[in-house]
């Protein structure tokens, strides 16, 4: 496998490379996140700063009983990049999640081979869906993110690693590779579940360990205006602390380590559309695993076989025909679905839990490109359930 992903990798490095130098003249892309846009300025500061934040009001409604809302700063995030010369730059986030804890979201070197080709080195965030790279509030639609972008799709999932991002401007093509350290599946206790998914595995760069390598991979295509369309893949398998240490001769320690892994498949295919003031965005993720049965025998879990998650938005700036107007208003709809029971092993009994429906109607008002007030109304339920939940959120965020 190891030869592999390095025969792939040196093969598309070669093959950029080439056509890099055949395409000298970068085509310039609208920037979608900070890491984008930090350094587009004419500043000629080689450190510059940034962030974004998100403080969030959810109120639970109940026709029966009375229920508590929360109120949270729920992410600030400070972002630095310094620029050491034209080819090599580090870039870092640092979030502040509930006020209390702190995460290291970004942490990476950046080294441009040629135009339209760079290799980065460090904490990466994973190219899966859209919102796991493009999170920042004002980008997206609703108070909270989606939570297909939560529970199937573990964001802000990052790892450390190494590989490629670079561009076919002639094909309109964006492609990343990475190689990196893959999930935290045993440390002691089994991290996956049916409630989560593999969520509870992210490593996020803390004191990271690996076992396995695992391949992440997406291809963009921006060839038609307005439009982006985007295929991801995640393969590998999970780590285990079991191996540290494994005598290679003792048959039964490799058996018991081996039942601690799952192998991993995720796939994931977006979109997002936008013209004259409407835009629409969606995306589909499946992950299928392997050795489940095994692994839930081990540990105790119910990890399902298979994760299913989907969701389709439409929304339309009101004042998009109105020059007199600078700030954007856009209600948007979202219907979203997900469910970490999608299969199960033979035997095993599907969780009705775990199969949630969500619709949200709501409406975002741009102050700025950067900062924007929000709210929405989202009903949901899961598949025990005959009727909608209903919660009502509102939030404002920032990005600077």
């Amino acid at each position: 496998m190891k030869k592999g992903l390095l025969f792939l990798i040196s093969n598309l490095v070669l093959i950029s490379v080439l056509v890099a130098q055949e395409n000298v003249e970068t085509t310039v892309q609208d920037p979608e996140s900070i890491s984008e846009s930090i350094f587009n300025d004419e500043s000629q500061n080689k450190l510059r700063l940034g962030g974004y934040g998100q403080i969030d009001y959810n109120q639970p409604l109940d026709q029966d009983f009375r229920r508590n809302g929360t109120l949270d700063v729920h992410r600030l995030v400070l972002f630095a990049g310094y620029e050491f010369n034209s080819k090599t730059k580090f870039i870092t986030e640092l979030e502040f999640e509930h006020v209390s804890e702190v995460y290291v979201e970004q942490a990476y070197l950046n080294y441009k081979l040629v135009n339209n080709l760079s290799v980065k080195g460090g904490l990466i965030l994973i190219p899966m869906g859209i919102i796991n790279e493009y999170h920042e509030p004002p980008s997206f639609n609703g108070v909270e993110r989606p939570n297909v972008d939560n529970v199937i799709v573990p964001t802000t999932w990052r790892e450390i690693g190494l590989g490629v991002d670079g561009r076919l401007n002639s094909a309109s093509l964006r492609y990343q590779l990475y190689v990196v350290n893959g999930f935290n599946g045993y440390d002691g206790e089994g991290k996956f579940k049916g409630s989560n998914g593999l969520r509870s595995g992210r490593q996020k760069g803390a004191e990271s360990y690996i076992s396995s390598p695992n391949v992440s991979a997406k291809v963009d295509y921006y060839g038609i205006s307005g439009l982006k369309i985007g295929l991801s893949g995640y393969f590998g398998k999970s780590q285990s602390t079991l191996y540290d240490g494994l005598d290679k001769n003792d048959n039964v320690a490799q058996t018991t380590a081996d039942s601690s892994v799952i192998g991993i498949s995720m796939i994931g295919l977006d979109y997002r559309y936008s013209i004259s003031g409407f835009q629409t965005r969606g995306q589909f993720i499946y992950s299928k695993f392997t050795n489940v049965d095994e692994y839930n025998l081990f540990t105790g879990q119910d990890l399902g076989e298979s994760m299913l998650g989907y969701y389709a938005e439409i929304s339309y700036d009101i004042f998009h025909n109105n020059s007199s107007v600078q700030n954007e208003l856009s209600p948007f709809f979202r219907f979203e679905k997900y469910n970490t029971h999608q299969s199960v092993v033979p035997g095993m009994i599907t969780n009705e839990a775990y199969d949630i429906t969500e619709m949200i109607l709501g409406f975002a008002f741009r102050l700025d490109r950067g900062a924007v007030v929000k709210a929405d109304y989202r009903m949901y339920k899961n598949g025990d359930e005959s009727t909608y939940n209903s919660m009502l959120n509102l939030g404002v965020g920032v990005w600077f």
